[in-house]
């Protein structure tokens, strides 16, 4: 498989099940993502981005976008795009 990095997850609101991730590169909705760290390896698809709270179709460079996840993530995973 192949990856392409898009950013850092900055915080985790764990009541939401919601990451904040600073993006580096373009991020979709409906991409598989990979969310990868010392104690976090998961794959999913982006089903739910937000910035500001106003729901989003991409996220561009330099924004930080909320993503709903499906398990519990840490401040310094990182997010890779899952290319095929």
């Amino acid at each position: 498989m192949e990856y392409r990095y898009v950013g850092v997850v900055t915080h985790y609101f764990s009541r939401l099940g919601v990451a904040a991730i600073l993006l580096d590169d373009e991020l979709y909705l409906e991409d598989w993502v990979l969310f990868n760290g010392p104690h976090t390896n998961f794959e999913q698809q982006v089903l739910s981005m937000q910035i500001n709270r106003e729901p989003i179709d991409h996220g561009l460079p330099g924004e930080e976008v909320a993503v709903q996840v499906d398990d519990v993530v840490r401040v310094g995973d990182e997010v890779y795009v899952i290319l095929d």
